[in-house]
């Protein structure tokens, strides 16, 4: 989260927004580790009625049935099992053995590094070193630095297009969508917005449009994926509105926006993009993650150290776990086997290890300052749509 911009309070709102010209094309930009190896099998295969060059879901009815436990891509069977944590103040990422719960390494990267991001091909980690204006490869073959690092401007979260074809740079600082070559990296179009902070988003079941987050001042924005352009925005109806992670029902209908001010979630139609109602879960509602099952959806709640569990089905809030001794848990992640949850201690310098089952904290672990987006890698799923790991 940056320094919050004082807005004045506008009515709800959904209104059209005129399409951008293209930008000029970036300045020479790395390749990318991935560049040189073959896309995903996947790639060839298209969604009927979806967005075109889109895998199809393994099952309409539930989105992320891909996530199972245990079902790792090929391309991903032999990564080391690790948890990626981006240090925004320490400008490190610090690398996890969850089976001893220990850092086991320690990598320099850029300035103030917000998320740790998979690929869309599932062959590198990206973090975002957002004031440093890069995004820096590593390899999770080996959890070092693949290569240099590649220059883009305000990087603060990144996200894929589902059928692969580009990168989708949430600039928040610079106010734009940049989509980019989801390989080199190279600039294919810039979107200006007018809202302040686009920061996490989530996509359609078709692909077709996402659903991006502006935190400093309180709005959504509906994306057409194919046009990259806004299509719609509305400005949540609640005075200082804060909203951060954007997640998506396993059967495609509800979408649902963490706030951090409105202590809960935003719950809304995608498709119809109406005027959404507020869910409460808990002080400083942030991170939101998807259980290995497509059961539950795990809330973290940073102002109060918790987490609140959702019943997907019934769509209410069936119990909640606390933090002993309270701290800040923020973004992370669901391990492979979908036993433990990874969350970052954003204000605590540690990272928390919770069981599943019973919502007991396994460990503490002490990583640098600010801890932020922690990736857990590998994850189940055939293809990545970025931010810590939105897999399907």
């Amino acid at each position: 989260m940056r320094r919050r911009l004082a807005l004045p309070l506008l009515p709800l709102l959904l209104a059209l927004a005129a399409g951008c010209a293209p930008s000029a094309p970036a300045h020479h930009p790395a390749p990318s580790p991935s560049r040189s190896a073959s896309a995903s099998p996947v790639a060839a295969a298209s969604a009927p009625g979806g967005l075109p060059g889109m895998p199809p879901l393994l099952d309409p009815a539930d989105i992320y049935a891909a996530d199972r436990p245990g079902r790792l891509s090929p391309v991903v069977r032999d990564f080391p099992s690790l948890v990626y944590v981006p240090n925004t103040n320490s400008d490190t990422v610090s690398v996890i053995d969850p089976a001893t719960y220990r850092v086991v390494r320690t990598i320099p990267v850029g300035r103030q590094p917000q998320h740790v991001v998979p690929s869309w091909d599932l062959k590198t980690l990206w973090v975002n070193d957002d004031l440093g204006n890069t995004l820096t490869p590593i390899d999770p073959r080996t959890a070092r630095i693949a290569g240099p690092s590649v220059p883009v401007h305000d990087p603060y979260n990144l996200y894929f297009t589902p059928n692969g074809r580009y990168a989708v740079v949430m600039a928040s600082a610079d106010r734009e969508l940049v989509f980019r070559d989801a390989h080199t990296m190279a600039v294919r179009k810039v979107v200006p917005v007018s809202c302040y902070g686009v920061n996490h988003a989530d996509f359609s079941p078709d692909g077709r449009y996402f659903i991006v987050s502006c935190e400093f001042s309180g709005e959504l924005l509906k994306v057409d994926t194919a046009r990259m352009e806004v299509v719609a925005q509305a400005r949540l109806p609640l005075r200082g509105a804060m909203p951060q992670d954007v997640k998506v029902s396993p059967d495609g209908r509800t979408w649902y926006i963490a706030d951090m001010a409105a202590n809960g979630m935003w719950v809304l139609d995608g498709d119809s993009f109406n005027r959404p109602w507020l869910l409460r879960t808990g002080k400083g509602c942030h991170g939101l993650y998807v259980s290995r099952d497509s059961k539950y959806l795990y809330i973290s709640n940073r102002g109060e150290g918790s987490v609140s569990v959702l019943d997907f089905r019934s769509g209410r809030l069936v119990r909640k776990w606390h933090i002993p001794g309270g701290g800040s848990p923020d973004m992370g992640g669901v391990s492979a086997d979908g036993k433990v949850l990874w969350l970052s201690g954003r204000y605590d310098s540690e990272v928390y290890a919770i069981d599943t089952t019973d919502g007991h904290t396994i460990a503490k672990i002490p990583v640098g300052s600010g801890p932020h987006g922690l990736a857990v890698y590998p994850q189940p799923g055939r293809y990545s749509l970025g931010h810590t790991g939105i897999f399907r």
